[in-house]
């Protein structure tokens, strides 16, 4: 016997881009691989020398991370000093800049991470010639995917406030906006329950 209701729907499955669908995967197989280096490494010299390498990793990338915080900082109060007093900041990318503070601060948080292969991942992301290389391939990269997202989205802002516009039959636009009456707020009156007290 049917009651007249649609069945529910299930939900649509989402699927996962090639890269999203093994990330999960290469992240347990980049786990295993860092201790197995470690165990290595401590049953080639000892647990002390493990210890060592992991405690100045830590430090080596507090110090980076702190030292690129700092400069970011200064950045900034420089670009506020400038535009306070009427001088127009002088736009420049990252990669041109040869800044890449936020490749800098990724440096540094490989390099805190215990682990052999994260450390040296780390220490190559503080080279100054593969910051420039990684600044330009990434703005490169999300200047193309906003490209593609602008291309995708038939419009912006505008075309919702077009879509919005109220048309009569005749083709005319007419502008127009809701006004909604509310009738005004009542007291109580003496019919109304009383609440105990």
């Amino acid at each position: 016997m049917t009651t007249g209701a649609p069945p529910p729907i299930p939900p649509a499955k989402t699927r996962r881009s090639g890269p999203l669908r093994f990330l999960p995967l290469g992240i347990a197989a980049w786990l295993v691989l860092e201790i197995w280096l470690l165990t290595v490494v401590a049953g080639a010299t000892s647990g002390f020398v493990v210890l060592l390498l992991l405690v100045g990793g830590l430090v080596l990338g507090s110090a980076v991370i702190k030292r690129a915080g700092r400069r970011a900082f200064r950045k900034l109060s420089e670009a506020v000093q400038q535009q306070q007093s009427g001088v127009a900041p002088q736009p420049q990318s990252e990669a041109a800049a040869g800044g890449g503070g936020a490749l800098t601060m990724l440096g540094g948080l490989l390099i805190i991470l215990p682990g052999l292969i994260s450390d040296a991942l780390g220490l190559v992301l503080l080279v100054p010639p593969v910051q420039k290389a990684l600044g330009r391939y990434a703005e490169g990269a999300i200047e193309r995917k906003m490209r593609m997202m602008r291309e995708a989205t038939p419009g912006g802002l505008g075309d919702a406030f077009q879509q919005a516009r109220m048309h009569r039959p005749d083709g005319k636009v007419v502008q127009g906006e809701v006004i909604k009456d509310e009738p005004p707020a009542r007291g109580p009156r003496p019919d109304d329950p009383q609440l105990p007290r």
